[in-house]
Order: structure tokens, then C-alpha cells, then sequence
């Protein structure tokens, strides 16, 4: 399964920086607006130190990790949806992905500037989704026009699809955002249909210049009103969000594994760089997980959405599998390599056979019999 997640932001904010330090592709970062014109595509390896090992422990001669992409898409201002800084040719980039990373800036630097004058975190937050929430309008008022003539002759479909369209233009009028409507299974391929911009779920990454320690926190609220009303806002909306410097992970990226390792001591940094967390809150946001399969060959891993079955992950590997489906030997990968073999682990029972309504578990390790 591939899966794409656009980042957005106003400009200046650190997007091409963070696309640069989490490809590794050298893109074009200067001081100014709308240096990135056409989006940069990158494909990001997703770190899992489970594949690793379990790659050692069938002495595999290949690994494969999953990966993900990430498209660096320019920096929207007011009136975007209008298409003010080239806004409209950005916005339509975003619909092509499946998510949005939303960086904001919450960093104090008089020498990068700021599209607005100021550095307000929940302002760059609202200025970016009343934007996207404009351009999600103008898509619903022009399905609205199509579908009320429809509507009027009484078919049941046209109805349901006019009933759809005004729940979610009421909201967006509100504003707030689609990923905060309900949808009854009738409406949902409706809205999937429209593709809205503001359906798709967002991870705000916040970007911070470390000046010190604790990079993963927020500045501490209590002392700033602006990281209050931030810290309000998340709890509020039950927001995903990710804190990290880009600048640092940039910098990391040209280090030496050993000089990484003690670049985060000499700076009070968790082993998990901040790129690994936002990769991981991009799966969690995205309702993904990870099954492994191993073996002389290859180790290799595969993502799937959560509560998939048997013979649809199977599918992943290759579409004929689904079809063929006949069963599945599945343990966790930690019991695999506690057992020390696959012999091991059947004369312990931990090897299992699972048939076709198996929901697939993350750290699953599979064969598939077909």
C-alpha cells in the first residue's frame, strides 16, 4: 500500500526544510515566498527496527521496508482559495494526497521572515484552514448547483447526495473543517467522491528552534499566551500534532551514526529522532499498521490499514494472493525470534493458522499458503 502526505504551511515556516531533511533530496530553500513552485516528491523509508532484526535473524539477503511519501507542496497565504500567491495551482496539489502535515512555526527568528509580521502559531493555523475550508466550498457549491435540478425530480439518490452536500457546506460555513462532519455509509462514497480537502485527516508538526532541551514539548504555556490558546485549541479538536526542529533533523541527516548518537546526548535528545515520531504519528493518523514477512530471500515489510483481513493483506504481496487465499501462518514477530526458530515455535504453539477472517495485526509476522 502507498500513501502520500502533502506538507502545507504558510511560507517560511520550515516545510522545505523538514521535506529536505526527511528525503534527504536537496530541494530550494531560500528567504523568501513562494521559492517552491511545482511540488517536490520524495519517498521516505519508514524506520522499523523490528525488520532489522528480524532480516539478522533469517540471515536475509535483502530487506525491504515499507515507505511513504511526502510531497512539499508551497507556502499558502490569505486568500489562497482565491488564488492569491499562485494559490489556486497549490491547493489542487494537496487534493492528490491522503493527509496533510500542517507545520507551524512556533519559533522566534528576526532573520526569517514572516509572511505575516508576526509569529502567532494559532493565527498561521487558522489563516491555513480557512483557506483550505474556501476552496472545499467552492467544490461543494458547484456539485450543489449540479445535483439541486436532480434533486427536484424526486430521485432518491439525488436527494440523499443534496442532504450530504448541505451537512457538510453548513459545517464548512461554520467553519469548521469535513474531517469534523459524520457521514452515514450513504454518504460517505459521496464525500469520498469530492475528494474535500479538509476531509483529510492533518498532523500539525510544529516547528521549534531547540535553544536547550525538552524539543519535544511545547513552550510551557503558562508563560505565553499564544501556546496557551495552541495547547486550548489541540485539546479541543483532539489534534494530532508532532513538536521538532527541522533545522536540527537537517543537520543530523549529514552526521555519522556515532556522531549522531552523540549529538542527541550533548543535547538532552531521545534516541527517536523527531522525524521517526512524525512518521509515526502519520501512521496512527492514517489508521495504518505494519505486518512482516521473512525468509532467506528478503525480510520485507508491508503496510496495511488497521482491521484488515487475512486475504486482503495478502493482497498487498500480490493480487492474485487474495483470490488463491487458502490460509495464513501468522506469529508475532518478538515470539518468532524469542523461539529462535520456526521449529521452535511450533513445538511451543506460538506459530498459528489463521484462515480467511483473520483481522491482521500489527508486528504479525505471515506466510500465506495459496
Amino acid at each position: 500500500m502507498s500513501f502520500s502526505i502533502g506538507i502545507v504551511g504558510l511560507p517560511n515556516v520550515g516545510k522545505s526544510t523538514l521535506f529536505k531533511a526527511l528525503t534527504k533530496k536537496p530541494v530550494d530553500i531560500q528567504n523568501y515566498p513562494f521559492c517552491t513552485i511545482d511540488p517536490n516528491v520524495g519517498v521516505v523509508t519508514v524506520p522499523d527496527p523490528r525488520l532489522e532484526k528480524l532480516s539478522a535473524f533469517s540471515h536475509s539477503k535483502k530487506t525491504v521496508p515499507t515507505t511513504i511519501e511526502f510531497t512539499d507542496i508551497a507556502g499558502l497565504v490569505k486568500g489562497a482559495s482565491q488564488g492569491e500567491g499562485l494559490g489556486n495551482q497549490f491547493l489542487s496539489h494537496i487534493r492528490e494526497t491522503k493527509a496533510i502535515a500542517q507545520v507551524v512555526r512556533i519559533f522566534e527568528d528576526d532573520n526569517i521572515i514572516h509572511v505575516e509580521k508576526r509569529i502567532d502559531p494559532l493565527g498561521d493555523i487558522e489563516i491555513i484552514n480557512l483557506e483550505l475550508i474556501f476552496a472545499d466550498l467552492g467544490t461543494v457549491n458547484k456539485r450543489l448547483d449540479k445535483v439541486a435540478g436532480e434533486a427536484k425530480s424526486g430521485r432518491k439518490e439525488a436527494l440523499a447526495q443534496k442532504a450530504a452536500l448541505e451537512k457538510v457546506k453548513s459545517a464548512l460555513e461554520g467553519g469548521a473543517l469535513a474531517n469534523t462532519v459524520s457521514f452515514t455509509d450513504v454518504e460517505l462514497p459521496l464525500m469520498k467522491e469530492l475528494n474535500l480537502i479538509t476531509a483529510k485527516p492533518i498532523l500539525y508538526v510544529l516547528n521549534k528552534k531547540m535553544g536547550g532541551k525538552n524539543l519535544d514539548e511545547l513552550p510551557p504555556a503558562g508563560g505565553d499566551e499564544r501556546y496557551q490558546k495552541l495547547t486550548d485549541y489541540f485539546t479541543k479538536n483532539r489534534s494530532v500534532f508532532v513538536v521538532l526542529d527541522a533545522g536540527i533533523e537537517l543537520e543530523m541527516n549529514d552526521l555519522a551514526d556515532a556522531d549522531r548518537t552523540e549529538y542527541k546526548k550533548e543535547f538532552g535528545l531521545g534516541a527517536e529522532s523527531g522525524l521517526d515520531r512524525l512518521i509515526e504519528k502519520s501512521y496512527e493518523l492514517l489508521g495504518l499498521e505494519t505486518y512482516l514477512t521473512t525468509g532467506e530471500d528478503e525480510s520485507r515489510a508491508w503496510t496495511v490499514k488497521k482491521a484488515t483481513k487475512a486475504p486482503q493483506a495478502a493482497a498487498e504481496i500480490h493480487t492474485d494472493f487474495e483470490k488463491k487465499f487458502i490460509r495464513a501462518e501468522v506469529i508475532n514477530w518478538q515470539d518468532l525470534l524469542d523461539a529462535g526458530s520456526y521449529a521452535a515455535a511450533r513445538e511451543k504453539g506460538l506459530l498459528r493458522i489463521e484462515g480467511k477472517e483473520y483481522v491482521v495485526k500489527d508486528g504479525d509476522v505471515i506466510e500465506f499458503r495459496i
